[in-house]
């Protein structure tokens, strides 16, 4: 039951996250609930049976979180980092049970995600298109092992989720302008990504 309430209380706290705080300014109370909304699924990640690198991921996500909810660049690349690190942690987690390389469908519609995203998106993150390429390269790799997860299909999924919420923050940060169009996507890209985050645990429990 602990990984349970512990998975409903970090539900609860991105729901919180959701309404109060997604498009909103920096502050102490939206990194606070930002941290422990994902900070409650790595420490239900032991007491559910997830491997360990699921739950260092998730660690590294809630770091991650930590740091992109601060404003400036050093804060971003931080968070930046963070994420690759947790997206290396589930490729360990994925590959240790038994991944390999996705199918016909997956490859190239993963290559094609990929291009769009070297060539088009990342160079309109400016002086960030370097650690935006290199992200996203780790993200492809993820996401590769993800696709060729045999069984596990809520695993699957949560690895599908969590690079549309990648795409989502990158558009956000560096394609759209302010607006209504942003103010939804700031929503959906939290959507997926917390529902990536609970997906991969409990898919991978």
């Amino acid at each position: 039951m602990i990984p349970v309430f512990l998975s409903l209380g970090g539900g609860l706290l991105a729901l919180l996250y959701l309404i109060r705080f997604a498009g909103a300014a920096p502050s102490g109370a939206k990194s606070r609930v930002k941290l422990g909304s994902v900070a409650a699924l790595a420490v239900a990640a032991p007491f559910a049976g997830a491997p360990g690198p699921v739950a260092a991921g998730l660690a590294l996500g809630a770091l991650g979180d930590l740091c992109l909810s601060r404003p400036g660049a050093r804060a971003f690349l931080a968070g930046m980092a963070a994420f690759a690190g947790g997206h290396l942690a589930y490729a360990a987690a994925f590959l240790g049970t038994g991944a390999g390389w996705p199918g016909v469908l997956w490859t190239p519609a993963l290559a094609g995600l990929g291009l769009w995203a070297l060539l088009w998106l990342a160079p309109r993150a400016d002086g960030l298109a370097g650690p935006v390429r290199a992200y996203v390269l780790v993200i492809l790799i993820m996401a590769a092992l993800g696709a060729g997860l045999p069984g596990h299909p809520l695993a699957r999924l949560g690895a599908a989720a969590f690079v549309a919420s990648d795409l989502l923050l990158a558009l956000e940060m560096f394609v759209l302008p302010e607006g209504r169009v942003k103010r939804i996507a700031q929503r959906l890209l939290w959507a997926l990504y917390w529902g990536a985050q609970a997906a991969i645990l409990w898919g991978m429990a």
